[in-house]
């Protein structure tokens, strides 16, 4: 691989992640500052404690960047393990918002265990993939990543919060893709997942009429298709260059966490088809640019860790979008990086640092152990021995040099 490669990608994950925090930070202040005025009278409110977050989460990837990768596998198990008794804490000790229970809440901060536990089981079922062969039977994909994937998941269903485990699995099956294990172990893990997801849905009354409402949403436009009504008619106004950023009207009283989970209809109504356009042509370029750092990394673990990493922030991406386009139920979860939300914004930045080093040191690391042997890859030891077998000390080298007769060339 050439050098520059690894740099390149470096730099446009790097750029396309900033741009869209900065974009981000421009369209909560659109969707929100007419109803924080008339709320608590300051329209910059949201603003302000979003650009907190996005501070911290830019120092931390900065860092994670700096911080070589390869010594993240010995904080897997005990990241992994503080994650899971975070997600079962919230269950208790977190206040009911909405009916949920995913956050704690500490004065003006607010933490959500279940954003950790994606980073947290990346890492982790990236260390042990990284060790072993690639499973090749349903006990092995079962034992114990797949029983500790299942755990997360029931845990974060219950909160509830079903497209944070719909982006939680997607993100394991792109692990176990790249690791190896075949394909039709992986389409029965993932007729598996899907059956449980249909299970979870119809347990739940308003988990069947979000699905009912996808399919005819018209049908229910003041009940429970409102949100996606409302989202539909947001896009479609905004034509092909918008009605102007800011001018929207759709986030004031008609449209339902526009500065959240809806915040893409937001973007097509205010900056039209041209905005909508950029947003989805960013993620698209963040997934090649991720996957290529992830294939063309020749450590086994930041291999995994890249697909991983990549796979949950467009994954999660893909799965709010079709929301926000109507081509999927709707899920509540935000748009990576866009959406207003201090947990997801702190996390997935720190992911991508990450991945930003895996991009610089994951491509020297197999070449360092080829360079072991030298320049031509041979080894030291065969290149500087005698004919006799030994091998001459740095001492008997200058000697050597000192005492070897100088051949004068004969003049004519």
């Amino acid at each position: 691989m050439k050098t520059g490669d690894g740099y390149a990608d470096q730099r446009l994950v790097a750029f396309l992640t900033l741009g869209l925090v900065a974009f981000g930070l421009v369209m909560v202040y659109s969707a929100t500052s007419a109803s924080a005025a008339l709320g608590n009278g300051d329209p910059m409110s949201y603003l302000k404690r979003q650009a907190v977050y996005a501070l911290v989460g830019v120092v931390a990837m900065v860092l994670a960047a700096r911080f070589d990768y390869h010594r993240l596998r010995y904080v897997a198990p005990p990241l992994v393990l503080g994650a899971l008794v975070l997600c079962t804490a919230v269950l208790v000790l977190g206040p009911q918002i909405n009916g949920a229970r995913r956050w704690f809440i500490v004065g003006p901060a607010s933490f959500q265990p279940s954003e950790l536990a994606k980073l947290a089981l990346c890492l982790f079922a990236a260390t042990y993939l990284a060790r072993r062969k690639a499973p090749q039977t349903f006990r092995e994909i079962f034992n114990p990543l797949g029983a500790l994937t299942l755990v997360f998941a029931g845990l974060i269903v219950v909160e509830p919060d079903l497209g944070t485990t719909i982006t939680l699995c997607g993100m394991m099956l792109a692990i176990f893709l790249v690791s190896g294990v075949p394909i039709r172990l992986l389409v029965g893990a993932g007729m598996l997942a899907v059956g449980l997801g249909l299970l979870a849905i119809w347990i739940e009354p308003y988990r069947r009429a979000r699905v009912f409402s996808f399919l005819d949403p018209w049908s229910d436009a003041q009940g429970a298709g409102f949100q996606i009504v409302q989202a539909t008619i947001g896009i479609g106004s905004g034509g092909f260059t918008g009605a102007g950023l800011g001018e929207g009207v759709g986030k004031v009283s008609y449209l339902p966490e526009a500065h959240t989970d809806m915040i893409f209809a937001v973007i097509g109504e205010e900056l039209g088809l041209i905005g909508a356009t950029f947003v989805i042509a960013a993620f698209a370029l963040l997934a090649i640019a991720g996957f290529r750092i992830a294939m063309r990394c020749r450590d086994p673990f930041g291999k995994l860790l890249a697909a991983g990493i990549t796979a949950l922030v467009c994954g999660q991406a893909a799965v709010n979008l079709a929301a926000a386009l109507g081509i999927a139920p709707l899920t509540g979860i935000p748009l990576p990086f866009v959406s207003y939300g201090g947990s997801s914004l702190v996390v997935l930045l720190t992911g991508m640092g990450v991945l930003l080093n895996i991009a610089v040191n994951g491509r020297v690391a197999k070449a360092s152990v080829r360079d072991r042997g030298g320049r031509h890859g041979r080894p030291r030891s065969t290149r500087s021995r005698r004919r006799g077998g030994a091998t001459r000390t740095r001492g008997e080298r200058d000697v050597r040099r000192v005492t070897r007769p100088r051949r004068v060339a004969a003049r004519s």
